[in-house]
Protein backbone atom coordinates (compact mmCIF):
# COMPACT_ATOMS: atom_id res chain seq x y z
CA UNK A 1 0.00 0.00 0.00
CA UNK A 2 1.12 3.69 -0.84
CA UNK A 3 1.41 5.61 2.29
CA UNK A 4 2.39 9.25 1.94
CA UNK A 5 5.66 10.29 4.09
CA UNK A 6 3.64 12.20 7.15
CA UNK A 7 0.86 10.26 7.25
CA UNK A 8 -0.76 9.76 10.45
CA UNK A 9 -1.82 5.73 10.91
CA UNK A 10 -4.09 4.95 13.68
CA UNK A 11 -4.40 1.43 14.95
CA UNK A 12 -7.49 0.65 17.06
CA UNK A 13 -9.13 -1.98 18.74
CA UNK A 14 -12.18 -2.09 21.34
CA UNK A 15 -9.93 -1.24 23.71
CA UNK A 16 -6.57 0.77 22.76
CA UNK A 17 -5.85 3.39 20.15
CA UNK A 18 -2.15 3.89 19.13
CA UNK A 19 -1.19 6.80 16.85
CA UNK A 20 1.77 6.57 14.71
CA UNK A 21 3.57 9.46 11.70
CA UNK A 22 5.24 7.66 8.74
CA UNK A 23 8.87 8.77 8.37
CA UNK A 24 9.55 6.57 5.72
CA UNK A 25 9.09 6.59 1.76
CA UNK A 26 5.42 5.62 -0.02
CA UNK A 27 6.20 2.38 -0.05
CA UNK A 28 8.42 1.34 2.68
CA UNK A 29 6.51 2.53 5.66
CA UNK A 30 8.71 3.48 8.85
CA UNK A 31 6.59 4.26 11.72
CA UNK A 32 7.04 6.81 14.87
CA UNK A 33 4.71 6.59 17.80
CA UNK A 34 3.18 9.45 18.64
CA UNK A 35 0.44 10.54 21.52
CA UNK A 36 -2.02 8.15 22.04
CA UNK A 37 -5.31 10.31 22.46
CA UNK A 38 -7.16 9.88 25.52
CA UNK A 39 -11.13 8.91 24.43
CA UNK A 40 -14.06 9.37 26.24
CA UNK A 41 -16.59 6.93 25.36
CA UNK A 42 -19.70 8.33 25.73
CA UNK A 43 -21.37 6.81 22.56
CA UNK A 44 -23.19 3.70 23.88
CA UNK A 45 -25.90 4.25 21.04
CA UNK A 46 -23.08 2.90 19.03
CA UNK A 47 -23.15 -0.66 17.88
CA UNK A 48 -27.22 -0.60 18.11
CA UNK A 49 -27.45 -2.61 14.92
CA UNK A 50 -25.38 -5.63 16.53
CA UNK A 51 -27.80 -5.22 19.75
CA UNK A 52 -29.85 -8.03 19.20
CA UNK A 53 -30.61 -11.45 21.62
CA UNK A 54 -28.23 -13.55 19.61
CA UNK A 55 -25.41 -11.74 19.54
CA UNK A 56 -25.83 -10.91 23.20
CA UNK A 57 -26.37 -14.54 23.85
CA UNK A 58 -23.32 -15.68 21.68
CA UNK A 59 -20.34 -13.17 23.32
CA UNK A 60 -20.46 -11.06 19.90
CA UNK A 61 -21.70 -7.73 21.15
CA UNK A 62 -19.91 -5.49 23.61
CA UNK A 63 -21.33 -2.00 23.91
CA UNK A 64 -18.04 -0.47 25.03
CA UNK A 65 -15.99 -2.14 22.60
CA UNK A 66 -17.80 -0.76 19.71
CA UNK A 67 -18.26 2.97 21.67
CA UNK A 68 -14.65 2.98 22.11
CA UNK A 69 -14.41 2.97 18.28
CA UNK A 70 -16.72 5.66 18.04
CA UNK A 71 -14.86 7.76 19.94
CA UNK A 72 -11.75 6.78 18.24
CA UNK A 73 -13.81 8.11 14.72
CA UNK A 74 -14.63 11.14 16.77
CA UNK A 75 -11.39 12.06 18.19
CA UNK A 76 -10.18 11.43 14.36
CA UNK A 77 -13.03 13.61 13.15
CA UNK A 78 -12.35 16.44 15.19
CA UNK A 79 -8.76 16.67 13.94
CA UNK A 80 -9.60 16.43 10.13
CA UNK A 81 -12.15 19.09 10.60
CA UNK A 82 -10.02 21.22 12.56
CA UNK A 83 -6.87 20.64 9.86
CA UNK A 84 -4.69 18.62 12.52
CA UNK A 85 -5.05 15.59 9.95
CA UNK A 86 -4.21 15.18 6.63
CA UNK A 87 -3.26 11.71 5.26
CA UNK A 88 -4.83 8.53 7.65
CA UNK A 89 -4.59 5.63 7.22
CA UNK A 90 -6.89 3.64 9.67
CA UNK A 91 -6.13 -0.34 11.05
CA UNK A 92 -8.47 -1.88 13.31
CA UNK A 93 -10.11 -5.15 13.39
CA UNK A 94 -13.11 -5.91 11.66
CA UNK A 95 -16.07 -4.85 14.06
CA UNK A 96 -14.27 -1.71 15.37
CA UNK A 97 -13.78 -0.25 11.49
CA UNK A 98 -17.17 -1.59 10.77
CA UNK A 99 -18.67 0.87 13.63
CA UNK A 100 -15.59 3.72 12.59
CA UNK A 101 -16.90 3.53 9.25
CA UNK A 102 -20.56 4.61 10.40
CA UNK A 103 -19.27 7.49 12.33
CA UNK A 104 -17.12 8.91 10.13
CA UNK A 105 -17.19 12.79 9.15
CA UNK A 106 -16.79 14.25 5.51
CA UNK A 107 -14.06 15.58 6.34
CA UNK A 108 -12.16 12.49 7.14
CA UNK A 109 -13.54 10.65 4.67
CA UNK A 110 -11.79 12.79 2.23
CA UNK A 111 -8.41 12.27 4.31
CA UNK A 112 -8.38 8.42 4.76
CA UNK A 113 -5.71 7.42 2.38
CA UNK A 114 -6.68 3.21 3.47
CA UNK A 115 -8.16 1.20 5.75
CA UNK A 116 -6.55 -2.51 6.96
CA UNK A 117 -9.52 -4.68 8.66
CA UNK A 118 -6.89 -6.46 10.58
CA UNK A 119 -6.06 -6.47 14.62
CA UNK A 120 -2.77 -4.97 14.97
CA UNK A 121 -2.90 -3.22 18.66
CA UNK A 122 -1.15 -5.71 20.33
CA UNK A 123 2.35 -6.58 17.83
CA UNK A 124 5.66 -4.71 17.50
CA UNK A 125 5.54 -1.36 15.10
CA UNK A 126 7.95 -3.69 12.60
CA UNK A 127 5.08 -6.11 12.13
CA UNK A 128 2.45 -2.98 11.45
CA UNK A 129 5.24 -1.76 8.69
CA UNK A 130 4.57 -5.05 7.40
CA UNK A 131 1.16 -4.93 7.20
CA UNK A 132 0.94 -1.95 5.84
CA UNK A 133 3.35 -2.74 2.68
CA UNK A 134 1.53 -6.12 2.08
CA UNK A 135 -1.65 -4.52 1.97
CA UNK A 136 -3.10 -3.67 -1.48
Amino acid sequence: MKLPKNSHVAVVDGETFLLFRNEGQLFEPKLRKEDSPKLDVTNFSAGVKHHDDVGQALGRTDLDELGYAAAAASWLNEKAIAGDLHDVLIIADPKSLGEMREHYHSELKKRVVGEIDKTLTGQPVEKIEQAISAAE
